[in-house]
C-alpha cells in the first residue's frame, strides 16, 4: 500500500520555504502547492534530517531505573572495574533501561544509532542480547548498528577474542578495539586482532583511542597503515582520538592527511576542552560524527542522549558563527550518516524520510535554542510529536 503524507509550509534546512510530499518513505516531491489526503502544517518551521548518534553505549544505561550515585574510582581502568562489579547491583544489561533510553532518544529527533555494546568474559554476550531487544521494541521508529565493543580489555582479558568474533558470527555490524596501548600495553597485537577480525567477517571496524600526546599519535599512524593494507577505506573509525586535537600543527596536518587519504572517520563526544577540530577536519574531507557515549550509567550520571545538545558543545569551541554552529549540526546529521554508511540520507527528493521539525528559524537558532521536536519521522512515519512518542 502506497502511504503520503505533506509536510505543508515546511523551511528546508539549505533549502527555504516549500512543500515537502512524502511517498512510500522517501521524499517523493518539493514545491509549492502540493496536495495529499494526509497533512501536517508545520507553519514556516525547521525541517532537518533525522540526527545521528555516531558513538553511543546504550547498553549500560539505567534510564528509567533506579539512581545510582557515583562511585567509580578515577582513571579509565576504575571505571571499568566498578561497572563490572556494580552491575549485578542494578540489573545492567537491561533490555526495559535500554528501550526507556531510545524512546526518549526518539523523542528528540534521534532516527539512528551507532552503539558500542560490552563484551567481555564476565556476562559474554549479554549485553548484545538486551541491546537488540531494546531495538526490537522500537522497530520503525530507530535504526541501529551494533559495535563489539572490549570493555574490559582484549589481550589482558584472555577469552574476550572469542567472544568478540562469536559476536560477529551472530551478525553485529563492526569490531571494536580499546586504547592498543595504555590499557593493552602491546598495539601491534591488539591491532592484529581486531583487524584480523575486521577482515574475516567483512565487516568495519571502530576503535576507542584516548591515548594522548606522541603515543596517540603513534597508533593514529598504525590504524591508518593497516586501513591501507587491508583496503578498508570508509569502513574504519577512530573514537575520541584525544591525540588529534592535542597535536601540533604539522603532526596534525600529517594525521589528517593520512585519515583522509586511508577514509578514515573520526567520532568525537565533543568533551569541553578536547572537541576536535571539525574546521581542519572538513577542509581535509575526513567525515566525523557526534555521537553522546554514555548516558546515566555507572560511568556517568549525566547525559540525556540529546544530539542537539552534543551539537551545541561542539559548536561552542568550533566557533561562534551562524556557518559554525551549522558545521557542529552537520556532523550530527549529514556527517553522521556518512560514518555510519547510512544511504540515501539528506533532504532531496528520493532520500528516505528521517526527518526532525523544529521551532526555529534556522540550524544555528535550532542548535542554540534546541526547542522541543515537532515532529520525529522515520521512513515517513510520525513516530514522536511535541516530545512524546507516538
Amino acid at each position: 500500500m502506497t502511504t503520503e503524507l505533506l509536510l505543508r509550509d515546511a523551511n528546508l534546512w539549505g533549502t527555504g520555504p516549500a512543500d515537502v510530499l512524502i511517498r512510500s518513505g522517501r521524499i517523493a516531491e518539493i514545491g509549492h502547492g502540493l496536495q495529499s489526503c494526509e497533512v501536517e502544517e508545520l507553519g514556516g518551521k525547521l525541517v532537518i534530517p533525522g540526527l545521528v548518534d555516531g558513538h553511543a553505549h546504550i547498553d549500560k544505561t539505567m534510564w528509567g531505573g533506579p539512581w545510582a550515585s557515583h562511585a567509580s574510582a578515577p582513571g579509565l581502568m576504575g571505571k571499568i572495574r566498578g561497572g563490572q562489579e556494580r552491575r549485578p547491583e542494578f540489573g545492567i544489561p537491561s533490555a526495559d533501561y535500554i528501550a526507556a533510553l531510545l524512546e526518549n532518544m526518539i523523542t528528540l529527533g534521534t532516527t539512528h544509532v551507532r552503539t558500542h555494546v560490552d563484551v567481555d568474559t564476565v556476562m559474554g554476550l549479554d549485553a548484545v542480547d538486551a541491546v537488540r531487544e531494546a531495538f526490537a521494541r522500537h522497530e520503525g521508529r530507530v535504526t541501529g548498528q551494533l559495535v563489539a565493543f572490549p570493555q574490559a580489555g582484549l589481550l589482558i582479558a584472555p577469552g574476550t577474542d572469542k567472544l568478540l568474533e562469536e559476536a560477529l558470527r551472530q551478525g553485529v555490524d563492526l569490531i571494536g578495539g580499546l586504547d592498543p596501548a595504555g590499557l593493552e600495553n602491546d598495539a601491534v597485537k591488539h591491532l592484529d586482532i581486531v583487524f584480523g577480525l575486521a577482515e574475516r567477517y567483512g565487516v568495519g571496524v571502530d576503535i576507542h583511542l584516548h591515548d594522548r600526546g606522541s603515543l596517540g599519535e603513534w597508533q593514529y599512524r598504525l590504524i591508518i597503515e593497516r586501513t591501507r593494507a587491508l583496503g578498508l577505506r570508509g569502513k574504519v573509525t577512530v573514537s575520541h582520538g584525544f591525540a588529534l586535537s592535542d597535536a601540533a600543527p604539522a603532526v596534525r596536518a600529517e594525521l589528517l592527511e593520512g585519515l583522509a587519504e586511508a577514509g578514515i572517520a573520526i567520532a568525537s563526544i565533543a568533551p569541553p576542552g578536547r572537541a576536535m577540530p571539525l574546521k581542519e577536519l572538513a577542509a581535509a574531507g575526513v567525515a566525523m560524527t557526534l555521537g553522546n557515549d554514555g548516558v546515566r550509567d555507572l560511568w556517568s550520571p549525566y547525559g540525556t542522549g540529546c544530539m542537539l545538545d552534543r551539537a551545541l558543545l561542539q559548536a561552542q569551541q568550533t566557533g561562534p558563527l551562524d556557518e559554525d554552529i551549522e558545521l557542529a549540526l552537520h556532523a550530527a546529521t549529514y556527517g553522521g550518516a556518512r560514518v555510519t554508511g547510512l544511504a540515501d540520507y539528506g533532504l532531496a527528493v528520493g532520500d528516505v524520510a528521517d526527518l526532525v521539525v523544529v521551532d526555529a528559524r534556522n540550524a544555528a537558532e535550532a542548535v542554540c535554542v534546541r526547542p522541543v521536536r515537532s515532529l520525529v519521522l522515520k521512513a515517513g512515519r510520525v513516530v514522536a510529536r511535541e516530545g512524546f512518542l507516538v
